[in-house]
């Protein structure tokens, strides 16, 4: 590999593992989208809430004097309370979330969020295996690995859109407003690194094709 690719290749996998570390942002943090419900009364408490792959969090917080009768921001002090879902901890109390929104909705996305993870581990060894061993030939399914995780990633985001839209549409809650947390970017930008990464990655580590006619792609430099 010429010295002008691998730095190409460097540069990629850096973008890569700014998508990982997003990736895991968003899979371990709890702040996918916050929840509000409408205030008919100021000076009083409502119960906004956020969530993520694996658990709930509401928090009871104090209105003042807002004029669009609001409830939050969710940063604002309060009683907080949080319990992972019911279906991945029986012994936990997370009713709200089992009565109003269907649960395979967040298994899903939590198991295709799993999914994605096992796919940049796969693509990490790869990676691993192609420097320690000098194979630049596992840098192609490195990064079909890391594009399928982008993939998976962005699936994930979608059907947890759909669980926060039941959720807002469900008569059995009290949340009529929503918004994407920072959790919900994370996984956003990771799914572009991640797929994109991948796709460059793929461009990158393949041979140099032919460039006269009378050239084949056995005249292309060796791989190790």
């Amino acid at each position: 590999m010429s010295q002008t690719k691998a730095l190409k290749v460097r540069v990629t996998l850096f973008c890569i593992l700014v998508g990982i570390a997003l990736a895991l942002v968003a899979v371990v943090t709890d702040h996918w989208a916050v929840l509000s419900p409408h205030v008919e009364h100021l000076n009083a408490t409502c119960e906004a809430a956020h969530f993520g792959l694996w658990r709930i969090c509401t928090k009871r917080i104090f209105v003042g004097h807002s004029k669009d009768k609001s409830c939050g921001p969710i940063t604002l002090p309060g009683e907080k309370n949080c319990s992972y879902f019911r279906h991945f901890n029986p012994g936990e109390s997370s009713e709200i979330f089992e009565v109003t929104t269907q649960k395979e909705y967040s298994i899903s996305a939590a198991a295709i969020a799993i999914f994605s993870l096992g796919f940049v581990i796969m693509g990490t060894i790869c990676v691993l295996l192609s420097f320690r061993k000098k194979r630049d030939y596992l840098l192609r399914p490195a990064s079909m690995f890391y594009a399928f995780a982008g993939l998976c990633i962005f699936v994930s985001v979608e059907v947890m859109r759909q669980s926060v839209k039941r959720m807002i549409d469900s008569e059995d809650t009290v949340w009529i407003e929503y918004s994407y947390s920072w959790s919900f970017a994370c996984a956003c930008a990771a799914f572009v690194l991640l797929f994109l990464g991948g796709l460059a990655l793929l461009l990158f580590s393949l041979p140099r094709m032919p460039q006269n006619p009378w050239e084949s792609c056995m005249d292309a430099e060796p791989e190790h």
